[in-house]
């Protein structure tokens, strides 16, 4: 009974304080995102207060919210959408990969930290957030922009890398050998590419099942389905992620749109517990250490982005102007490079990727939103003189 107390109070406490600094990042147009890492290192191991009492329940919770995450994210793109992007944008989405993924990997081998770690810190540095972009696009007024479709077909083409990308460092990160490594990407790709065919031809009766007039019988159906499927790609050593995410795909339409809505309020919350568990697990003395990398790698992946998006945005015929905001908008990082930095972390990759991690994660979520505000003007007088 004392121990349930326990949990409550330490929770509830924890739930108050990101709603206080949530509050905080809207009044100064911030992502909360930095903020709630910030809050995770102060309350974790070498913190100011370390909670002791609730971290296994707030564990479950940080799995719930990537789950959640990935479902909605999925809900964003219906299979044909996915398929269309990956054709037109292959070009401009492969150079997104090579740009941003290379500063990650080259880090880690020169820090030594061996091949593994350079994989999974090419994935830190090569996914911009999407919820962050999304929110940069809309605050901005950019959602009417000519270089915004450029922009969601690359955050739609790292979305699909990442479906293919997580099952191959899992089964790294597990140490399995070649061939068990092999058998587990293939399983990867068979779903993968099961779910697209399933999605394309037979969605409306996955639709058809999970619809619902009532509401609450189509969240408990859709959250149900995901985390059963989410089970099944882990048991596979695939990533229960992959597994969210795909159920996401595979709905599309009015249902997509009204399963999103009605999953926004509880995505936010868990993804909310899931960056503080982060910082729960991040010692705040081991992040000095290495600041000085991981501001070198922030700056690296704000030049890399820029490129990146000045490059797909002049192959779609966009202006200088357009280019830039398409840059500007893919820098923040934040969901996935979070996912990946504690699936790293969790099965003992390197000691210091989660504070570098971290530390490259709080830099671009809260600069790059602000970048965007700041250089927005200069950007709109630029264009008015062209």
């Amino acid at each position: 009974m004392q121990h349930t107390a326990i949990v409550f109070l330490e929770f509830g406490a924890v739930l108050l304080g990101l709603g206080v600094l949530g509050a905080f990042a809207l009044r100064v147009g911030i992502s909360p995102i930095p903020l709630y890492l910030l809050a995770g290192l102060a309350f974790g191991t070498g913190g100011v207060v370390p909670l002791a009492t609730s971290q296994e329940f707030i564990s479950v919770g940080a799995e719930l919210g990537v789950v959640l995450l990935l479902l909605t994210l999925g809900l964003e793109y219906s299979a044909d959408e996915l398929v269309t992007s990956l054709r037109g944008n292959a070009t401009s989405g492969l150079v997104d990969l090579v740009l941003n993924a290379a500063p990650g990997a080259v880090c880690a081998l020169l820090l030594g930290w061996g091949p593994v770690a350079a994989v999974a810190m090419a994935g830190v540095t090569y996914a911009t957030s999407s919820g962050i972009a999304a929110k940069v696009l809309s605050d901005l007024g950019w959602l009417g922009n000519r270089e915004t479709p450029t922009v969601l077909s690359l955050l739609v083409f790292e979305d699909l890398t990442m479906a293919l990308y997580l099952p191959v460092l899992t089964a790294l990160l597990a140490g399995l050998s070649l061939a068990s490594g092999a058998a587990t990407v293939g399983i990867a790709l068979v779903t993968v590419s099961v779910v697209l065919v399933v999605a394309l031809r037979y969605g409306r009766f996955i639709e058809a099942f999970v619809a619902s007039p009532n509401s609450e019988v189509l969240l408990l159906k859709v959250v149900g389905l995901a985390l059963l499927v989410a089970g099944l790609a882990q048991t596979l050593q695939v990533s229960a992620a992959v597994g969210a995410f795909l159920v996401g795909i595979a709905l599309s339409g009015q249902l997509a749109h009204d399963t999103r809505t009605l999953l926004e309020p509880l995505r936010d919350l868990f993804a909310a517990v899931f960056f503080v568990f982060f910082g729960l697990q991040t010692d705040p003395a081991k992040i000095l250490p290495v600041a000085g990398p991981a501001a070198l790698l922030a700056f690296a992946g704000m030049i890399t982005k820029l490129l990146t998006g000045a490059f797909a945005a002049r192959r779609a015929g966009i202006a200088k102007a357009g280019q830039a905001r398409a840059g500007i908008a893919l820098i923040p990082r934040g969901e996935f490079n979070i996912v990946i930095a504690g699936l790293a972390v969790a099965a003992g990759a390197h000691p210091d990727l989660g504070p570098l991690a971290a530390a490259y994660v709080l830099i671009l979520a809260a600069f790059g939103p602000l970048a965007a505000k700041l250089v927005q003007p200069l950007i709109t007088a630029v264009a008015r003189r062209a």
